[in-house]
């Protein structure tokens, strides 16, 4: 309505207008030769007027003649979008139902409608990792890597592909590749801390905080695993300053520094190491150089100093002065740790051997030696290194279980109570 009114206001206007010029008279002459033309100043202005109007009509019907191709190409685009958008969807709700078929159908459906995009392409390879595809799906998430768009997401489908059929290599390249794309990405972190373990690429897995093992003894691994020797024994002095209780890797660097000809500093590592978690392989390590037996005793008592109650440190004095044939001392320690708690099957079995040393074969010597090997048969195990995941048992600690090549699982069984599972 407002329309109709603005246009006949403008007509009405038209018309006063084109009245007030016939109203004001007055001629235009156009002479050409002998020739002579007077036409009259409404007329011309009419003339001009209309034919402003036609060629206007004309060029903007030749405008939307040359747009008519585009408007189609347009709308067809705007239907194809709406019908690509309903496949997608469908496609979704069947990817959800586990419908692997028809996850197909309507992939395929909006690739035609909407073309190679972000969207369809990912769909494309998660219906095909559903129909188990896994070749069409690797290429739909080739092409998404190939797009600066979308490169991220190829990525991560291609690394999860390579870590299903366990081509760590090729994950890890990937990973790295990923990271880049995406740097600082969570996810990405923790593949690559994973991956760096099973591909037991340690100096990686330290860089990574890779979850599964302590600081300490990735940094052992990476010591173990690394060719040049001062960056060997960087790392063992990292994984000793990163948990000095952690006696794999006291031991290490002791040895590193004895065979560097600094005696004094290697026992003052393995002192530190047993103030903070004592090992018995700490303290046989220690006594190893202490010269005669008497010295042995009296280092032992020097090592065990500062945690003299410690169930380790009584039986290392224990045993150090049983093998001296000082059988009254080593009695009282023996006895002392078999009365509290903590004491293992090696306590008992060193009491039945102090019986031996003590009373010789005789009844009542046989008799002290049943006593004590009843209660060893009794007693806590042994603490060894042992694979949690297989149960394994090992001689010494190693980074991956020979047994079932799992990473990270080896741990002391001894504990104070000598019933669990150390960290490290």
């Amino acid at each position: 309505m407002l329309r109709a009114i603005g246009l006949l206001i403008l007509l009405a206007l038209g018309i006063a207008a084109a009245w007030f010029l016939r109203q004001l008279g007055g001629v235009i002459e156009l002479r050409v030769g002998e020739v002579f033309v007077a036409v009259p100043l409404w007329l011309c202005l009419l003339a001009a007027v209309v034919g402003f109007v036609l060629l206007y009509g004309l060029l903007r019907g030749w405008a939307l003649l040359r747009a008519w191709p585009s408007r189609v190409r347009a709308r067809r685009a705007a239907r194809n979008r709406v019908e690509g958008d309903a496949a997608v969807t469908r496609a979704l709700v069947a990817l959800a139902t586990g419908s692997a078929d028809q996850a197909r159908l309507e992939v395929r459906q909006a690739r035609r409608l909407l073309g190679d995009t972000p969207h369809t392409l990912l769909l494309t390879a998660e219906a095909e990792r559903l129909s188990g595809r896994e070749d069409a799906a690797a290429d739909a998430f080739r092409a998404l890597s190939e797009r600066d768009d979308a490169r991220f997401l190829g990525l991560r489908g291609l690394l999860r592909a390579a870590m299903q059929r366990e081509d760590w290599p090729e994950a890890q390249r990937l990973a790295r590749e990923a990271e880049a794309e995406q740097p600082g990405a969570a996810w990405i972190r923790e593949e690559r801390a994973r991956l760096a373990l099973r591909t037991h690429d340690w100096r990686e897995a330290l860089a990574l905080s890779a979850p599964g093992m302590s600081q300490a003894a990735l940094a052992l691994a990476a010591a173990q695993q690394e060719p040049d020797a001062d960056r060997a024994a960087e790392l063992e002095r990292r994984a000793f300053g990163l948990d000095p209780s952690f006696a794999p890797a006291a031991l290490a660097l002791a040895a590193r520094l004895r065979a560097a000809g600094q005696d004094r500093r290697a026992r003052g590592v393995l002192e530190e190491a047993w103030k903070a978690g004592p090992h018995p392989a700490v303290g046989h390590e220690f006594l190893a150089d202490s010269g005669d037996v008497l010295e042995q005793v009296k280092a032992a008592e020097s090592l065990t100093q500062p945690n003299r109650a410690h169930p380790e440190s009584r039986l290392l004095v224990g045993q150090a002065a049983l093998h001296a044939s000082l059988v009254g001392r080593a009695r009282t320690e023996l006895e002392a740790l078999v009365a509290g708690e903590g004491a293992d099957r090696r306590a008992f079995l060193a009491l039945v051997e102090l019986e031996r040393a003590e009373q010789g074969d005789t009844p009542a010597g046989r008799a002290a030696e049943a006593k004590w090997l009843r209660a060893a048969a009794a007693a806590l195990p042994e603490p060894v290194w042992r694979c949690t995941a297989c149960g394994t048992d090992h001689l010494s600690w190693a980074p991956v279980c020979d047994h079932c090549g799992t990473a990270g699982r080896i741990g002391w069984t001894g504990t104070p109570a000598g019933q669990a599972l150390s960290a490290a």
